[in-house]
């Protein structure tokens, strides 16, 4: 018992941590923005991640495609981890790196978003993702953990969760989803 007490105590410090950390804070809040301007602009949200990290993916991008809190409209947000044959396709004929970014370049449209979800940030097939992106005119975030790797150099915006424990970092970043589905639900309450 003291180790699931251990536990979860930690993950509340890790909590405890973003929640008194005001620039982090102001920049969920500004990326939220951004994800609400860009929505109402008729623009959409690609997400990606591997691993717990393609479920969260998917978990965002099933928040906002259905509903979170509020009923509304169906927003265009699409997760690049959830179609096998375009996966396995990509990664046999040019290499699992290139995953994600060709789905960028095939789906992704100026001023769209792209969210990368990494606990290490050093994910080649992210990097990838996110350079492809970044050429193309995407605003590119990244949701990342430990010292946010390679992939901090290539988002626009980061939100770095402070801890070095992939299980910490992943339950922030539900956190951290959940924080931005909320701003978003609530721009959209009233649009059915």
């Amino acid at each position: 018992m003291n180790n699931i007490k251990k536990s979860i105590l930690a993950s509340i410090e890790t909590k405890l941590k973003i929640a008194s950390d005001n620039d982090f804070l102001l920049e969920l809040e500004r990326i939220g923005g951004r994800m609400v301007t860009a929505l109402k602009m008729g623009l959409k949200i690609l997400i990606a991640g591997n691993g717990g990290s393609a479920a969260d993916a998917q978990h965002f991008a099933a928040e906002l495609a259905g509903k979170f809190v509020h009923e509304r409209k169906g927003l265009p947000v699409m997760a690049l981890t959830t179609n096998s044959s375009i996966t396995t396709a990509i990664g046999n004929d040019f290499g699992y790196e290139h995953v994600f970014s060709r789905q960028i370049d095939g789906f992704g449209n100026k001023g769209d978003i792209f969210v990368s979800i990494s606990t290490s940030g050093n994910s080649a097939n992210l990097v990838y993702a996110a350079n492809s992106a970044k050429n193309i005119g995407l605003t590119t975030v990244g949701l990342l953990g430990k010292n946010g790797g390679h992939l901090k150099n290539y988002c626009d915006h980061s939100l770095i969760v402070p801890s070095n424990s992939t299980q910490r970092i992943q339950e922030a970043h539900i956190l951290i989803i959940h924080e931005l589905c909320a701003i978003i639900d609530d721009a959209f309450k009233n649009h059915k």
